[in-house]
């Protein structure tokens, strides 16, 4: 077998290969069981028809070409186990000559992982360690005793009464939500659990809850942000109807040595802020390292000459596609509802129905740099 491989652009190679009549002519055999295995022939089983029958009923040619095809899988693999093409994707296979008695020509066209020519990049490297070194890791008091009262939170003790709903109670609640009398989707919802105060729901929705009782019912109307994620509620009002089903206060344990030493290994309250300034500096020191790797691709990204092959660029945009419609999913809408509301809203340029395509060609250079930093 002899090769030629020439570099193209973008990426990709032109590998020219000549295989002896001698090396792929053993493969006709082999192709004509393969095309026979679907032939019924009196006195034969399937793949074991002879060669010759097999020629009269599908002609030589097509012999040939199932064996030429043969001979490209396995003299192609051997190549790429030489270690000098680093294909990458589906390559594009073309027979050159093709001939009983003769040797086998064939090209492949392939992408290749892409060299990269970096410009001198440590200047711009040491900039960025000399600023975080500059700027440290630092636990404030403020941050432990934050921490401390999450830990508090988490081990309150709810308590049933019968009063009216305050601010850190935690609550039960039926809800309906209704856009001109028409209920919105995804807006109905029973004994939804929440602590009034912590600013889950749209503004006013828990203000609106505090001083109800339970088994008291309420309605009112409240407008829905204007940077909402679902646009056509975004800044429109929409009708409430609540009932309020359960009302527990929530006693949170006192934050001393007793506290400390309900935790495990602790004596004191002192051992437990040690333990989670520790904590903190170690998860801040992870958060930095990765905060840093990030600007590092930033600039090594900026610096770095290369030609990205089209099939990775493609894959990246599929797979950022994926991403983007499990996001949807997560909010209950599909990839092409969001396509149609873009569309309402003039999201097409050129007018008409905003497509995948349109999405692709506006993501394309977020994916070249995904792949560059890759």
């Amino acid at each position: 077998m002899n090769k030629e491989i020439k570099k193209l652009p973008h990426s990709e190679v032109e590998i020219k290969v000549i295989v002896s009549w001698d090396e792929w002519k053993k493969y006709l055999d082999q192709a004509s069981a393969d095309l026979s295995k679907d032939m019924k022939i009196p006195g034969f089983r399937p793949g074991k028809v002879p060669k010759n029958m097999v020629e009269q009923k599908i002609g030589k040619g097509n012999i040939l070409q199932e064996a030429a095809e043969k001979a490209i899988q396995k003299t192609y693999a051997e190549i790429l186990a030489e270690g000098k093409v680093d294909a990458i994707g589906a390559p594009k296979a073309e027979i050159l000559k093709l001939a009983e008695g003769n040797d086998l020509e064939y090209k492949i066209v392939t992408a290749v992982i892409p060299e990269i020519k970096m410009k001198s990049w440590d200047d711009e490297i040491k900039k960025i360690n000399k600023k975080y070194k500059k700027e440290g890791i630092e636990i404030k008091d403020e941050e432990i005793d934050k921490e401390i009262n999450k830990i508090a939170e988490s081990r309150a003790i709810l308590v049933t009464v019968r009063r009216e709903a305050r601010n850190g109670d935690s609550v039960l609640v039926d809800f309906k939500v209704s856009k001109n009398g028409v209920p919105i989707e995804n807006g109905t919802s029973q004994k939804h659990p929440l602590i009034l105060g912590k600013g889950v729901f749209i503004p006013g929705f828990e203000e609106n809850l505090i001083g109800m009782k339970e088994g008291e019912e309420k309605k009112f109307t409240l407008e829905f942000p204007k940077e909402y994620h679902e646009k056509s509620l975004a800044g429109k009002p929409a009708e409430f109807e609540v009932k309020l089903n359960l009302v527990q206060e929530r006693q949170l344990p006192e934050i001393n040595d007793d506290f400390a030493k309900g935790l495990g290994k602790f004596e004191k309250l002192e051992d437990l802020k040690k333990s989670v300034r520790e904590g903190m500096t170690e998860e801040k020191k992870v958060q930095v390292k990765e905060k840093m790797r990030s600007e590092f691709l930033e600039e090594l990204i900026k610096l770095a000459e290369t030609e990205l092959p089209e099939v990775l660029v493609h894959q990246e945009l599929h797979k950022m596609l994926g991403e983007f419609e499990i996001q949807l999913s997560q909010m209950g809408m599909n990839l092409d509802g969001f396509l149609e509301k873009m569309s309402a809203q003039g999201g097409v340029a050129s007018g008409g129905k905003k497509t995948r395509e349109d999405l692709e060609n506006e993501w394309k250079p977020q994916a070249e740099k995904r792949v560059k930093s890759a």
